[in-house]
């Protein structure tokens, strides 16, 4: 049933993406200097969840490499490398120079010098949930180092803009932003057509059923594959010939749960705090959340940064927000069975 099982996985990069020309050419325009060993802009690419901000990237900086010998291209999850050190050691050792450098004892400093000092090819460094550092003043050293081309990648520019200072706010309004929109379901049918025809054998699922995907996730293209991986996967190891309806409803409830705890397992150690406080007292407002968190945590981060992780938790569907800006309440987001029209 399954002819090609890397179509059907979430960090898959296609040969070609559908409905995001305008996206990849505006991306691709950005980085062209670079291969003409000239500095170039720092990209911003934002918006929600699921609306192709990482495989574009991804897919642009490949075909980068392609092209251009004297290019290379590093990706770095800050969700995962939320600090200073980790994001800096993540892009030195995609660049072969962590030999020496220990973990417990390297100052930060030295890791930005060893970067200013790198004479390789020029380097595309990809950002992802840039909006999760600790410090997001690494941003203005990178952006200081000419030999290295920056692409942002976040959920909201606000959320990014309101943590950092006036000097990296003015260096990143003046950014090149490629701003994304979710898809619409028809987009979302195409994009599904297509892995299915590549991943998948011939008549395993119908258009029908693919059209009920793209519906049931309202414009997310990490849930829609999700739900089509799941689905696959479950009717190729009951040895179905195809993929039935009560396969297809079972595995958009598995898809979107898996998400769910994807995000959760990702949260750092201080919004993992947050949420359980949200969890066990919401509904609560931001004042009595950072309260309460300041409480359990021994080193707390602001006010600001704290509705950050509220937004952050927000837009991926862990948290959801009622009331206006001044009477906002956050609650645990009671996640309903995804329908599958028929």
């Amino acid at each position: 049933m399954i002819r090609d099982a890397r179509v059907l996985r979430a960090g898959f990069v296609p040969q070609e993406v559908e409905h995001r020309d305008a996206e990849v050419n505006h991306l691709s325009s950005v980085l062209e200097p670079i291969t003409n060993e000239e500095p170039t802009d720092t990209a911003i690419v934002t918006g929600p969840s699921g609306a192709g901000k990482t495989c574009i990237s991804k897919f642009v900086t490949e075909r980068l490499r392609e092209e251009v010998l004297n290019v290379e291209t590093t990706y770095v999850n800050c969700w995962r490398n939320y600090t200073r050190f980790r994001t800096l050691y993540q892009i030195l050792d995609d660049l072969g120079a962590t030999i020496d450098i220990h973990r417990q004892s390297t100052p930060h400093d030295e890791l930005v010098d060893r970067l200013q000092q790198h004479d390789g090819p020029r380097t595309v460094v990809i950002l992802d949930e840039v909006d999760q550092l600790e410090d997001p003043s690494l941003i203005y050293d990178l952006h200081s180092l000419p030999q290295f081309a920056i692409i942002c990648i976040a959920n909201k520019e606000e959320d990014l803009f309101s943590r950092v200072d006036d000097r990296l706010v003015s260096r990143l309004r003046s950014s090149e932003h490629v701003r994304m929109d979710k898809y619409h379901d028809e987009q979302l049918y195409d994009i599904l057509s297509a892995r299915s025809k590549r991943g998948l054998d011939e008549d395993v699922i119908n258009d029908n059923q693919l059209y009920r995907i793209a519906d049931a996730a309202a414009g997310d293209a990490r849930l829609a594959i999700g739900i089509l991986r799941t689905a696959a996967g479950k009717a190729d190891r009951e040895n179905h010939e195809r993929i039935t309806d009560d396969i297809l409803l079972n595995a958009a409830e598995d898809a979107r749960a898996q998400i769910k705890q994807t995000s959760l397992d990702s949260l750092t150690p201080h919004q993992r705090v947050v949420y359980d406080i949200v969890r066990d007292h919401g509904p609560v407002g931001p004042s009595e959340i950072h309260k309460r968190y300041s409480e359990e945590v021994d080193d707390p981060r602001t006010k600001r940064t704290v509705r950050a992780y509220l937004s952050k938790m927000t837009q991926y569907n862990l948290l959801e927000a009622e009331g206006t800006s001044r009477d906002r309440e956050y609650a645990i987001v009671d996640q309903p069975s995804p329908t599958l029209a028929e």
